[in-house]
Formats: C-alpha cells, structure tokens, sequence
C-alpha cells in the first residue's frame, strides 16, 4: 500500500482532510489565506484628530499660494492664517488642549483632489513646527487604509481631510455610531474631531478651534 509521509497512510490522510474541512485542504494544497481587510486593526487603543482643511476661497475668487501668487487649489487669506495658528492647539505649545502628533496625514493632491493644495497648505506650519513630514499618498475613496495607518501607528494622528470624505472615514475607524457623532462635517473651518479608542472601544469630542476672530 503507498503511504504518505512519516509512514501515514495516504487513504488515511485525506480522510482527515475531508474531516477538518476546507480550509484545511486548501492550506495543505499551498494556498495563502486571503488578506485581511484594510481597517484599524482590532483592540488597539488609539487617538485619532480630524479637521477639514482650512477655509477656501468664495466661488469666483483666487487662493494664494505661498508665494502671494493667486492659485484656486490653495487656502484663502483667512485659510493661510488659521493654518499659521494651528500649531497652538497641539502640545508643546503653551496651554495646547491637544497632544502632540506624531503623524499627520493630508489629502493627496490626485484623483478628485487633484490640483488643490488646502490639506497640505492647512498642516503645513504645524507639520513644521513639530519636525514631522506629512504623509500625503492617499487620497479621497482611500480612508479606510487612512484609518488603519493611523491607528497602527501607535502615536497620536492628526488627519486633514476634505469635508465630504469625513463620514467615510469615521466609518473606517469604526465610531460611526458612537454617541455623539455627527452624520456629516458641518460647514465649519474652526473644529477638531477627536477620537479616543480604549480597551477597544471608541469615545468622542469635539473641540471648536479658537484660532481666530469669528470662530464659535
């Protein structure tokens, strides 16, 4: 009778494959189990900051770039200066309601997004200030690998993102029915979303900003 390996019967064998089951049989045949779905991994604590970009010019009117230049992809007057104080919400600064991030994500100028610079333009100054680059490789319709890096990263995040791909994002994370969230970013400038997850479970505030005249 042939045998299979270490002497056990090859009759033998399958019968204990078609007993375990599928997965089994596939893993004995050399298949990779399928990746996992992208999304913050399961159980690890995390904190997680959102704010939309800074404000963007009215309709029919120029952006400036950094340059004074007009550009229609980058903030408004009212947009650079928000972003210039943006750095006093995060710790180190003096009396900061916020910790300090150690990663900072943008809207990455392609796809919908292409050609405008707000996210980027918004976190720049705090970017500096902080001595971290910002991370700008994905864009919108990517939030859930967003979220998974951002809650993989052990650190607190910060993410700069377009007002309409806010809720997509928020379910990436998995706090979409915590209490208090809201379905949709308002149509504000001056707030920071913050998301706490402990022991598992998400927790939910939000900051006004406090920046600048004729915030609420």
């Amino acid at each position: 009778m042939p045998h299979g390996s270490a002497g056990v019967p090859r009759r033998s064998m399958l019968a204990a494959l078609v007993l375990a089951g599928p997965a089994a049989a596939a893993g004995c045949a050399g298949s990779e189990p399928p990746p996992p779905a992208p999304g913050p991994p399961p159980g690890r604590d995390a904190l997680v900051m959102v704010v939309r970009h800074a404000e963007q010019p009215y309709a029919g009117a120029p952006g400036q770039d950094a340059d004074g230049e007009d550009d229609p992809g980058s903030l408004a007057g009212r947009g650079r200066r928000r972003a210039e104080a943006l750095p006093l919400l995060f710790a180190p600064s003096p009396k900061a309601p916020l910790p300090r991030p150690g990663l900072v994500f943008a809207v990455a100028d392609t796809g919908r997004h292409a050609g405008s610079h707000r996210s980027r333009e918004t976190v720049g100054a705090l970017a500096e200030s902080l001595g971290v680059k910002v991370r700008a490789d994905l864009g919108l319709g990517e939030e859930a690998r967003v979220a998974a890096a951002a809650v993989a990263s052990g650190v607190p995040a910060l993410v700069c993102w377009e007002r309409a791909g806010v809720p997509a994002l928020v379910r990436a994370l998995g706090a979409d029915r915590v209490p208090g969230v809201p379905a949709e970013w308002p149509d504000r400038y001056d707030l920071v979303w913050v998301f706490t997850r402990r022991s598992g479970r998400w927790s939910f505030r939000e900051l006004p900003q406090h920046l600048l005249a004729g915030d609420a």
